[in-house]
């Protein structure tokens, strides 16, 4: 199975089986915090990101794979988007290759039964990847995985075939640096591996619903969609990960955003939207969203 996902194009595979989660606790209690925000799906899925097994009861394994996608974004002085929102939107791309696994776990197993997963649903993807040996949980909350770094699309194919489990990720490589905590722009994290979603720039500039407030605006700078830095700064992306790409195709930069300025978006109409941005991670702010946060970068700018 591992053999098949790598010749599928993933970049690494484990498998796992489905124990409750081990960090149950950590996660009641950074609910209760509010940290959550107005996520409040995460509140409905809690039982099921705390005991996978709940998640499909037929399911005995997960077979983890990681796929990097970072990219070296062109310099520019404009406003800031997260590296994985340059490209087409993973939920299509990794979908696909995730149900040709699904498919091969039958193949291999005619009686088998597969579900697939990409960052949606009540999976706790980082915790699974742990376990099936790919990594560990940095103090930014990030899989860091130690040839790859974080620039990485989690997928999970849930299955009922009888697979051997990799032994998990036993060590903690962060070591006493703290880079990632730091360098926050917004102070968003509490502790090591506690992070008050409500001040983090990804949280406010995609899932925050309604208009900023002053220190919100704020706290933005020039990111118009998402936030990289916690991830820039790690070592284990700027010394050691494997960035170089031989194969462009699948999460390719979209050049028009090298250049996109952030007026465009008060004189898009929801129609050209679409058209221009549909296919993008973009489309999950939506129109509104990203007019929003356009409005945030430029004030932001004139403040300087």
């Amino acid at each position: 199975m591992k053999e098949r996902g790598l010749a599928l194009g993933f970049d690494v595979v484990g498998i796992t089986t489905l124990e409750a989660n081990a960090h149950a606790r950590e996660l009641d209690e950074w609910l209760d915090r509010g940290y959550a925000g107005s996520m409040t799906y995460l509140h409905r899925q809690a039982n099921r990101r705390k005991a996978p097994a709940g998640i499909w009861p037929a399911a005995r394994f997960a077979i983890v794979t990681l796929s990097n996608y970072y990219r070296a974004t062109p310099e520019n002085d404009g406003p800031q988007i997260a590296r994985y929102a340059r490209s087409v939107d993973y939920h299509q791309t990794l979908g696909r290759k995730l149900a040709d696994l699904g498919a091969m776990v039958r193949e291999l197993a005619p009686e088998a039964r597969t579900r697939v997963y990409v960052d949606a649903g009540p999976v706790p993807e980082r915790e699974l990847a742990v376990r099936a040996g790919l990594g560990w949980i940095g103090k930014n909350m990030m899989l860091i995985n130690p040839g790859l770094g974080s620039f990485t699309f989690i997928g999970v194919v849930l299955t009922d075939a009888e697979l051997v489990p990799d032994l998990p990720f036993a060590a903690d490589r962060c070591g006493s640096c703290r880079r990632c905590l730091d360098a926050c722009p917004s102070q968003a994290f509490v502790a090591p591996r506690v992070m008050d979603a409500r001040r983090c720039i990804a949280y406010l500039t995609i899932e925050h619903q309604g208009p900023f407030n002053d220190a919100e605006r704020r706290s933005i700078g020039d990111w118009l969609f998402g936030c990289d830095v916690c991830q820039d700064v790690c070592p284990w992306n700027e010394k050691f990960a494997a960035q170089d790409y031989v194969d462009d195709s699948e999460f390719a930069l979209f050049p028009e955003l090298a250049r996109l300025d952030a007026t465009e978006f008060e004189r898009l109409e929801e129609g050209e939207f679409q058209a221009r941005f549909g296919a993008l991670p973009l489309e999950r702010a939506g129109l509104r969203g990203m007019r929003r946060n356009a409005a945030a970068v430029r004030l932001n700018r004139t403040e300087r």
